[in-house]
């Protein structure tokens, strides 16, 4: 927690109104009890907060009929821009988001970026960011791993974890394999990585969902080898819980996540959904993210430039339903002549 004057110093104490809420739909860390006390006390309003484990399960409470519907929700661009497109979200007024002029010049240049934009509008408003890289066990692998098909290798068979998720497994098995356009697979392409996810499913130990589990996992069953699908904030975590690990981007390259803010078309008040958007830049609020998550900011520039030319951020896939379908088979124990 700031203290001395930072964003987390005394707030006057006022009544919650019974009849304003804020709700939130975003991932681990992105939104802690801290953070959420001191702008229910700021604004006077009682915020909800509901996290995601995965791409499928955001987009599935999206459409969830069992609550009222978000506010605010985090999202990948890639996924921003599928939300974008079903109607889900709402432009935003940039007037109303001054923080935004606190960000790095290369999140302010938001044409450059798909996924925020849309007609001419603004949908979104970088957040964090972090690759998918190799994550290992510095006193089982010596020498760090220079590729992804390490994950396939059988003298590590039932020591490697890998992200429960049908588009991020296909996309990075499709830059395992060479093929130049990982989120665009056709149909010889898409039989080759369903067969490599089978015979990756027989070297796991399991698959994780957040990232807690992940090092909780890691630890207990002294795993040698990990996909990172959460990246740096994964490793400040096994790092904090006494695991001794390295962090690669493969040669092949690593996919990278840039996650964003976005208003939904259902926000009932949406003065306050933007008030929540711009708090999320507050220097202090931004700055946590690093110091807790170990998650890159948007106001200042990482440390580590060395690994961007091996970047490549994720995009639209080209059948999301039929990922997600092969997908659920794939861990399911179904077998590789089947597909």
């Amino acid at each position: 927690m700031i203290t001395g004057g930072g964003l987390f110093a005394a707030v006057p104490a006022t009544a919650l109104a019974d009849d304003k809420v804020l709700r939130v739909l975003a991932w681990p860390g992105y939104a802690d009890d801290d953070v959420v006390k001191t702008f229910e006390a700021r604004f006077n309003v009682k915020v909800e907060v509901t996290l995601a484990d995965s791409d499928e399960a955001l987009w599935a409470l999206m459409h969830s009929k069992d609550a009222p519907p978000f506010d605010v929700l985090a999202a990948n661009t890639a996924e921003i821009e599928r939300y974008t497109r079903a109607g889900l979200l709402a432009p935003l007024d940039l007037a109303s988001l001054p923080n935004t002029r606190r960000q790095l010049p290369r999140f302010q240049a938001r044409t450059s970026i798909e996924g925020l934009t849309s007609a001419g509008k603004v949908y979104a408003i970088p957040f964090t960011y972090s690759s998918m890289g190799l994550i290992y066990d510095r006193r089982q692998i010596a020498v760090a791993p220079h590729s992804m098909r390490e994950l396939w290798n059988p003298k590590y068979r039932g020591k490697v974890l890998d992200f429960n998720s049908a588009q991020h497994n296909f996309s990075f098995t499709a830059l395992a394999l060479g093929y130049p356009h990982p989120f665009q697979l056709d149909a010889a392409q898409f039989h080759a990585v369903a067969q490599k996810l089978v015979d990756l499913r027989r070297n796991l130990l399991t698959y994780y969902t957040v990232p807690e589990e992940a090092t909780a996992v890691f630890i207990q069953h002294k795993v040698a080898l990990m996909f990172g699908n959460y990246g740096t904030q994964q490793v400040e975590l096994l790092r904090r819980a006494g695991a001794d690990v390295g962090y690669v981007i493969p040669d092949e390259g690593a996919l990278a996540w840039l996650d964003c803010w976005s208003m939904t078309s259902a926000a009932t008040d949406r003065p306050l959904a933007l008030a929540w958007i711009n708090y999320m830049l507050d220097p202090g609020v931004n700055a946590l993210l690093t110091q807790r998550q170990g998650l890159a900011n948007t106001l200042s520039a990482p440390a580590d430039k060395s690994d961007n030319a091996r970047i490549l951020w994720i995009g639209p896939v080209e059948d999301i339903q039929r990922r997600e379908d092969t997908w659920a088979r794939i861990v399911s124990g179904d077998r590789s002549e089947r597909f």
